[in-house]
């Protein structure tokens, strides 16, 4: 990659989009360059097209990602708390907030090691496919750090509270086997079957109805806030708009009259 090459690939097979981390030479990290500002524009793009049904996010290279740039970081030194403060509000949560908000399903195919942020970027998808390449640590304490990047509240939903605290008081990295065991993700592959197996599950996705795809991210993030009553009430809410929905209609009409329903955008 050189410095006018963009970090983050976009390609688009019908209604997948797959963004690629495109920095090998850094393992793929995602500060001291343009990630943020690319993951934020990539993401807006997917969620104004309505034509999307499902995102692939994967790495190019031996790393899916190191996360941050401690060569970068020696940079930082002399900045005050508040310059430090806007750095991370402007740099790395702006990607978080980015890939957290897609509004449609988006699977990380995890091609290599995941340390740190990288590690934080995986569970900001809302599933993970390792491939047997893939490590994984939540590395901030060994560099005298915490995950700044929102790390602390999106890993204890990913495999809970204690798993959670061990990953990050320890620092210590997990290969995919173990990621598997402890739920981080849900399948391991070969590395050459990583991106056809992330393939094949983002079109099984995207055979559904994107309204109704976007509507059940949106309850299921909404899930991880809301208490039981309050989750329904928006449940009644969603489920009202998707019976009006034309692809709603078309589905019902297709098992009806006993065919294949063909659903628009």
């Amino acid at each position: 990659m050189s410095t006018t090459d963009p970090f983050l690939l976009y390609t688009q097979r019908g209604p997948v989009v797959t963004l690629t981390l495109n920095s090998p030479a850094t393992r793929n990290v995602l500060t001291g360059n343009t990630a943020a500002a690319e993951f934020a524009d990539a993401c807006a793009r997917i969620n104004a097209d309505a034509s999307v049904r499902a995102v692939i996010l994967t790495g190019a290279g031996p790393a899916f990602s190191a996360g941050g740039d401690l060569k970068d970081m020696q940079t930082m030194f002399g900045m005050s708390p508040a310059e430090l403060r806007e750095w991370y509000r402007r740099g790395v949560q702006r990607l978080a907030l980015a890939v957290y908000q897609l509004e449609v399903p988006a699977i990380c195919a995890v091609n290599g090691p995941a340390i740190g942020a990288g590690c934080d970027l995986t569970t900001m998808c809302d599933i993970r496919i390792a491939s047997e390449r893939a490590t994984f640590a939540e590395s901030f304490v060994k560099v005298g750090l915490i995950p700044g990047d929102g790390g602390a509240w999106l890993l204890p939903r990913a495999v809970g509270r204690s798993m959670a605290a061990e990953l990050s008081f320890t620092g210590r990295s997990i290969d995919a086997a173990e990621a598997l065991r402890i739920g981080l993700v849900s399948r391991v592959v070969p590395p050459e079957r990583l991106l056809p197996e992330a393939e094949a599950l983002a079109d099984e996705i995207a055979k559904n109805p994107g309204a109704a795809l976007r509507l059940a991210k949106k309850l299921l993030r909404e899930g991880e806030r809301l208490d039981f009553p309050s989750l329904l009430e928006m449940s009644a809410g969603l489920q009202a708009l998707a019976h009006k929905t034309p692809q709603h209609v078309e589905a019902v009409n297709a098992f009806v009259e006993k065919r294949k329903p063909v659903f628009g955008d």
